[in-house]
């Protein structure tokens, strides 16, 4: 007996970059409307781009790729990214008449009747053969923890609730993380505070010249060594390291890029390091980056021992059933592209 109040053939989750490649290629091979469903959470299109802060502008985002089959074209580069990539994933979303239906939020995934899937949510369930994840990590900011953190009398936030210059003006602020976006958001706030204080784990790597081919398949290569040995993805500037733009080699010669180890503890009032040196603050902005959101599939119990999923491209070794597209190797724009299209002909083998 079916348990679902839908069945369907493939279920998609999330509709961000990975999510709309997969629902596409999967639309290209001749799947109906009835045939695929792709259920994604937030209020409109535009995938994790509709929450980033309004001051980051296109101009400034880097990596950008066109999705399959529509051109992204050249908007005008001073609107915010929040606002110009949501009307182009919309656009993708109108031309290639995808079924996504919005806003769902889906609970669970977890083994159901007749050897399918069962994909619910507060309200409804869907019964499918493979369900192709593209949850990507916004929903899940990551927060490490120093002694001392809970006593801050200042104001904690992570670069998920990062909204502008304006609410820091006049403060004093470390900003923690070596990321694109912690950096992006410390160049923004050195103009208007009244300090900035910049820490990261590691010594942040600069790589000169363009990020080619060559590179970029080497640093997808390592990746996809820990998906497939069951480790948890590495963190993507880990790998690839950070541009060395124009605007980046003028904030180093401001002193802006003044780079500091990390802290050993969060005073009431500040930082502080283990030889004793301490710093006043106001805000300590986390820029530490995210984890995949993979809590509703908990049911299907995939983890390894190592803490990741062990992978074969996109397939879940543990459940072939499954593919996650936007995790791990397919992380980035291009990567989501190309993994879209892999798990569909997989998902399409699996079916017969």
């Amino acid at each position: 007996m079916n348990e679902a109040d839908h069945t369907t053939e493939v279920v998609v989750i999330g509709a961000g970059q990975a999510g709309l490649s997969a629902a596409y290629h999967l639309r290209r091979t001749g799947f109906a409307n009835r045939e695929f469903v792709v259920l994604d959470h937030a209020k409109r299109a535009g995938g994790a781009w509709q929450y980033r802060w309004p001051s980051l502008v296109l101009d400034k985002v880097h990596g950008l790729y066109d999705l399959p089959g529509l051109r992204f074209g050249t908007p005008d580069g001073s609107r915010p990214a929040s606002e110009v990539v949501p009307e182009y994933f919309e656009r993708f979303e109108r031309t290639f008449d995808l079924p996504v239906r919005r806003p769902v939020d889906v609970l669970s995934v977890r083994e159901g009747a007749d050897h399918r899937l069962l994909v619910s949510s507060a309200a409804e369930t869907w019964a499918a053969r493979a369900v192709i994840n593209a949850t990507g990590t916004w929903d899940k900011p990551f927060w490490p923890h120093y002694p001392g953190q809970e006593s801050f009398t200042g104001r904690q936030l992570h670069t998920a609730d990062y909204t502008g210059t304006a609410e820091f003006r006049g403060q004093r602020v470390v900003v923690i993380g070596g990321g694109t976006s912690a950096i992006q958001q410390l160049l923004e706030l050195a103009p208007v505070a009244k300090e900035t204080i910049w820490v990261t784990r590691r010594p942040p790597v600069f790589r000169e010249g363009p990020f080619n081919e060559n590179w970029g398949r080497e640093a997808v290569a390592r990746v996809e060594r820990r998906v497939r040995a069951g480790l948890p993805p590495e963190s993507v500037v880990s790998v690839t390291g950070l541009a060395l733009t124009p605007e980046i080699r003028a904030a180093q010669d401001a002193g802006i890029l003044d780079r500091k180890p990390m802290f050993e503890r969060i005073t009431p009032r500040g930082v502080a390091w283990a030889d004793g040196t301490e710093r006043a603050a106001d805000v300590l902005l986390w820029g530490t980056g995210f984890r995949a959101s993979l809590d509703h599939l908990a049911p299907l119990h995939l983890r390894d021992p190592g803490g990741g999923i062990r992978m074969d491209g996109t397939r879940v070794v543990a459940e072939p059933r499954l593919h996650l597209v936007g995790y791990g190797p397919s992380a980035s724009t291009v990567g989501a592209n190309r993994a879209g299209r892999a798990a569909v002909t997989e998902v399409r083998r699996l079916l017969g």
